[in-house]
């Protein structure tokens, strides 16, 4: 006899019972039910396990677990912004799906051309913008443009036009105020959830707040990440962040690429990485070492919002610089083992705001939680004053002490990761043990029964056992007799036949419909009771959110400072200074980032610019003798330092710079239908319309793409255009092999220009690169030198130079003897053979055809 017990695995979801009852918003009774179960009264914390700060035990996760932590934080974002442009004032809100956060810039002036609209398209990329159908023109010529422009990567953002009457300053504010969010208690009244909102949003600020109602009134309409629910089901937003553009550095696409700031590579494996891609050998690759992604989210926003504020980048340096002290190292490493656990919090939140959490989001999210008390810990330890730790240390408050309590005792995370189901530990709830330890008991029970039931059955029938299916109940389970052939064979008098699987019949009996009427359905029971704790303990967590994303936001802070830390630390960088009277900057020793990481020896070179050293640098040299390397590495130093990071040199001092523009590769591409020139002219006409004189311009061989004459005419031309500007302009370094620059003295004498050479030595008949820079002006190409190291035969080398050498003295050039001797041989010995293959005796040879179309030709080419 063999008594079976059935488990249900039952996807996490809520029950149909119970969604009447749970799709209103929690009671403060329920909530109290809880907490009573808990063994603690509300107002009070209920006492957890104090979080240790090396070491936390949790049940391991298993391959499929895994798998959703990693789906999770490779998850896609799409941003959907909505613009309004008025009377040179721009109103911008966009909403992120990656954190469920609408993102908001309080009205700031733009010029008619946009160009901080465009800052904003460039750096957020978003999936699609809406406006109003009433427009300005400009704005109506900036959008068609937007739409048709092709090359645009990595694709064209979707153009929606709602009409304008859903952009009326009350309507708007009032769906501002009775929006539904996920971060405000439903204690509060609908006057203090006005005063709350009040402190987050400006409402002064008229075109912002028209921009928030029409990103409201698209999220409704369209329904984005919740496209499925059930219509009563609204966006979910767990909060409202303020960005801003000021005191940015402006950069551009261009820039980051030829300067090799991002590098995007795709990946042999779409399946390892979400996107298909990954970062090459970028400066963003060496300096990324954050252990959480929203890390590296933070410092990839860093890198494209560097910043002129020197109050927050000297805050960034003093974090960096503390953990760079040797007696620090520990608890650098310390913090970065528990900034391992920050997990994606705003998509649990999202899950629970749509009641989608899953089994291994609570064990998630008790790590996060675990992980940053331990970081407020330590950082109570650390000086308070630093701004970061003393923010941590108070921000980080008893809430987060609270949610992990009571997720810690009331959360199996054992059990509910062997059922794929929520449950909860014992000592919760007294029914749901009760139920439970009936459930246990079943089997023992079950058999006694069985025993019962098969005493009563037929003689024939050899066993029998009773079992419990979750959903059906309890049934009488009989082997199929080798006599039951037929559907009416499965007839036993006093049983009603249920259903035929695996070869055993199942039935009800009196004794199983007393069972089902005793007992229950005890499996969904206890499902139902313990998914109702599961929403109130939601509801618990979700009263918190605010204090969860502002752990999020210093944490990933945290982590993006440890790591740059970590580079400086390995890399051996040091600390920039600011100076916001120095005009330029002025860099000591400076280094490559990336060359001296690929290179066996790197030579340090420095650089200074503005003042009484000049404003325009003229660097010349020969080929690969590292001209635009030294470009590069003025511009990334500069780069690192705007962004709040040590730089690779001995000392470097940054003045006041507002933007970098780059001359320097080609970004050739089939789809912009430009040429190679084109495309230069376009680069240097961007720096020449927009570069001011805090601008810091990098020009590497203008002028190459077309005839020598015009191009050398064209690149002195720029140069004098901003040499005419005086005190005003911009900080610039030109790389060019155009010697006849400085001999034909195109541009003009004076304390703004210095020459600059890349030095080298001749050793015989080798030339030796010194890549070092000195004051001076190359006094040849020695292109012949970097041909041969380039594997070009000899004589090819030696005709170039001789050449060269006739056109710079003035002379005739003349065709070389022994190639013209060489020539007439060939010549001679192809008539020769010819002749040889004539049949003489052949009454059709005309011979003297044969002597004017092949003797006559070759002896007049032989002359």
């Amino acid at each position: 006899m063999r008594v079976g017990h059935v488990t249900d695995k039952c996807p996490l979801k809520m029950p149909p019972s119970l969604s009447p009852q749970l799709s209103r918003p929690l009671s403060a009774l329920s909530q109290k039910s809880l907490m009573a179960s808990l063994g603690a009264t509300p107002g009070r914390t209920p006492q957890g396990p104090e979080p240790g700060a090396t070491s936390v035990s949790f049940p391991s996760p298993g391959p499929r677990e895994a798998q959703q932590e990693n789906d999770a934080e490779e998850e896609l974002a799409e941003i959907h912004l909505c613009v309004l442009w008025n009377a040179g004032y721009l109103g911008i809100a966009y909403y992120d799906t990656s954190d469920s956060t609408i993102h908001f810039m309080p009205d700031a002036p733009d010029h008619e051309s946009l160009k901080l609209l465009q800052r904003v398209l460039d750096e957020i990329n978003p999936e699609s913008v809406v406006t109003s159908a009433k427009q300005d023109e400009n704005m109506t010529q900036f959008l068609g443009k937007l739409a048709s422009r092709e090359h645009r990567e990595p694709k064209r953002p979707e153009i929606i036009f709602l009409p304008s009457v859903d952009f009326g300053l009350e309507i708007s504010k009032q769906r501002l105020l009775s929006g539904n969010y996920a971060f405000i208690p439903d204690s509060m009244t609908a006057t203090e959830k006005v005063l709350f909102l009040s402190s987050i949003i400006p409402f002064d600020s008229l075109l912002t707040v028209r921009a928030l109602g029409g990103l409201l009134k698209f999220l409704g309409r369209r329904r984005i990440g919740v496209e499925l629910e059930d219509c009563n089901v609204s966006v979910p937003i767990l909060g409202f962040k303020k960005f801003v553009l000021t005191h940015l550095v402006s950069i551009d696409q261009d820039t980051y690429s030829v300067l090799q700031i991002f590098k995007s590579e795709f990946h042999p494996s779409v399946y390892k990485v979400a996107s298909g891609l990954k970062e090459g050998l970028s400066l963003f690759g060496i300096l990324n070492r954050c252990r959480c992604k929203w890390g590296e989210k933070l410092l990839r926003l860093w890198f494209k919002r560097p910043t002129q504020d020197l109050g927050e980048l000297n805050s960034r340096l003093d974090v960096i610089q503390f953990f760079l002290l040797p007696q620090n190292l520990d608890m650098a490493q310390m913090l970065h083992r528990l900034l391992g656990h920050i997990k994606n919090v705003p998509l649990i939140l999202k899950r629970m705001k749509l009641s989608h959490t899953k089994v291994s989001d609570w064990q998630v999210l008790y790590k996060t939680v675990y992980s940053a008390l331990g970081l407020r810990d330590a950082c109570r330890s650390l000086p308070q004053s630093i701004q970061l730790f003393r923010d941590i240390a108070q921000e980080f408050s008893d809430d987060l002490h609270h949610i992990v309590s009571l997720i810690g005792k009331v959360v199996d995370f054992e059990g509910s990761l062997a059922e794929n189901r929520f449950t909860v530990l014992p000592n919760i709830d007294p029914e749901i043990d009760e139920k439970k330890r009936r459930l246990m008991g079943l089997p023992s029970f079950l058999t006694e029964i069985a025993w019962k039931e098969l005493g009563n059955l037929d003689s024939r029938i050899p066993s029998c056992s009773v079992i419990y299916i979750p959903l059906i109940g309890f049934l009488l389970s009989v082997p199929r007799l080798p006599s039951m052939v037929e559907a009416s064979d499965f007839e036993i008098e006093g049983l009603d036949f249920m259903f035929l699987s695996e070869e055993k019949l199942h039935y009800r009996s009196a004794r199983t419909k007393e069972l089902d009427a005793l007992l229950g359905d005890l499996h969904c029971e206890i499902r139902d009771q313990e998914t109702l704790l599961m929403y109130q303990l939601q509801c618990q967590v979700l009263a918190r959110a605010a204090v969860l994303t502002r752990v999020l936001d210093l944490a990933s802070r945290l982590d993006v400072l440890l790591a740059l830390a970590s580079a400086a630390r390995e890399y051996g960088y040091s600390r920039p200074r600011y100076s916001p009277q120095l005009l330029g900057v002025r860099i000591q020793n400076g280094r490559h980032p990336l060359m001296e990481l690929c290179a066996r020896t790197f030579v340090p070179n420095s650089a200074e610019c503005g003042g009484n050293k000049g404003r325009v640098k003229v660097i010349t040299g020969p080929n690969s003798s590292g001209k635009s390397i030294y470009l590069k590495q003025v511009g990334l130093i500069t780069f690192m330092a705007l962004v709040g990071s040590f730089v690779p040199a001995e000392e470097a001092e940054i003045g006041a710079v507002n933007a970098i523009f780059t001359r320097i590769h080609s970004c050739e591409s089939i789809s912009l239908g430009l040429s190679t020139f084109m495309i230069d002219l376009n680069q240097v006409a961007k720096a020449v319309n927009n570069a001011t004189a805090q601008s810091l311009v990098l020009i590497d061989e203008f002028g190459k793409g077309t005839n020598t004459v015009d191009g050398l005419a064209l690149l002195a031309a720029v140069l004098r255009h901003w040499l005419a500007l005086g005190p005003t302009c911009p900080h610039i370094f030109v790389a060019t092999n155009f010697l006849s620059l400085v001999q034909l003295q195109l541009l003009p004498q004076g304390p703004l220009v210095q020459y600059l050479a890349m030095e080298t030595c001749e050793d015989g008949n080798d030339l030796v690169f010194l890549y070092q820079v000195c004051e001076g002006v190359a006094n040849a190409s020695h292109a012949s030198y970097t041909a041969a190291q380039a594997g070009l035969p000899d004589k090819l080398i030696a005709r170039g130079k001789e050449v060269s050498d006739l056109i710079r003295s003035g002379k005739p050039i003349e065709p070389v003897k022994e190639l013209l001797k060489e020539n007439q041989m060939k010549n001679c010995q192809a008539l020769v053979e010819k002749f040889l293959k004539l049949d003489l005796e052949d009454p059709n040879l005309d011979l003297d055809i044969f002597m004017r179309q092949e003797v006559l030709p070759a002896a007049t080419a032989i002359h």
